[in-house]
């Protein structure tokens, strides 16, 4: 077992744990009596998705995140809005970037034909998650299950939880640390960015007009920045641009972000802290 692959998969891993602290009832083997295909099911519709498109095991990755930084892992990002509220899946973060519904809703369609109202959302998502590292090339891991499902979803909640891409070190920390974990741990989890990919409109400004400066970023690698101005043209603001969070491998779960970001080849850059004359560091949408 590759001890680099081993390190990259274990961010999933602290996600889960960190979360379960949460919700002390869950267990892994949650549904072994009840519903004993439930992570079976789920794996196969993460399979079919992943063969029809690639992208959609970072999607699911992501969108499991986006969830449980909010209100906790209880799939309330999948609620929909209704004419007197508007849910975090419409969240100007959330939408139209997130991707993967149809797996969560093809997997609970399959298990309410398998075992009708055993299976929670925030479970099949969590499971999703798993599946879609393991797809990937990451190695597989047990989860705890036993989630129950959020009622409330709001899109206000959505921006002051999720971390932008505009934050430096000093601030992802904090706002990691707000949710329990580490700034190691907040670094592990970082290497969620080695698969799926990042909107031109979300790190344009490196490339033509670093701190208002009308030229790029000094510290990001010229060859790089030459191939991601072929890919993303000064000015355009079409959203569907977009490039690999990892060019080596963007749909493997590696150790390429890490490697990317130690060679200045980070995509989306995460300021430091004016009196932090120490941190730098590179993050981004996944």
């Amino acid at each position: 077992m590759s001890s680099k692959k081993l390190c990259l998969v274990c961010w999933v891993v602290v996600f889960l744990v960190c979360f379960q602290s949460v919700h002390s009832q869950l267990a892994v083997g949650f549904y072994t009596s009840s519903c004993k295909m439930a992570e079976f099911i789920v794996k196969t519709e993460v399979r079919n998705g992943f063969i029809k498109n690639k992208g959609v095991a970072a999607g699911l990755v992501r969108m499991h995140f986006h969830d449980c930084f909010v209100r906790g892992c209880d799939a309330s990002v999948l609620l929909d809005s209704t004419a007197s509220n508007t849910a975090e899946k419409d969240s100007p973060v959330n939408n139209p970037s997130l991707r993967g519904f149809e797996v969560i809703d093809n997997a609970k369609a399959r298990l309410e034909t398998a075992c009708k109202g055993i299976v929670s959302c925030a479970d099949i998502l969590a499971f999703a998650a798993r599946d879609s590292v393991e797809i990937t090339g990451g190695f597989g891991y047990d989860v705890p299950a036993g989630r129950r499902d959020g009622r409330v979803s709001r899109a206000s909640e959505v921006l002051t939880n999720l971390p932008p891409p505009t934050f430096n070190v000093d601030q992802l920390t904090t706002n990691f640390a707000n949710k329990g974990f580490s700034q190691e741990e907040m670094v592990t989890l970082s290497g969620g960015h080695t698969i799926g990919r990042s909107h031109c409109t979300s790190f344009s400004s490196r490339l033509y007009n670093f701190n208002g400066t009308t030229s790029q970023d000094p510290t990001l690698d010229a060859a790089y920045a030459a191939r991601l101005k072929q890919m993303c043209p000064q000015g355009s603001t079409d959203p569907s641009l977009v490039v690999p969070m990892n060019p080596a491998s963007p749909a493997t779960t590696d150790a390429g972000y890490y490697l990317d970001v130690l060679a200045n080849r980070g995509l989306v850059h995460i300021r430091p802290h004016p009196l932090d004359k120490h941190c730098n560091s590179d993050s981004g949408e996944y």
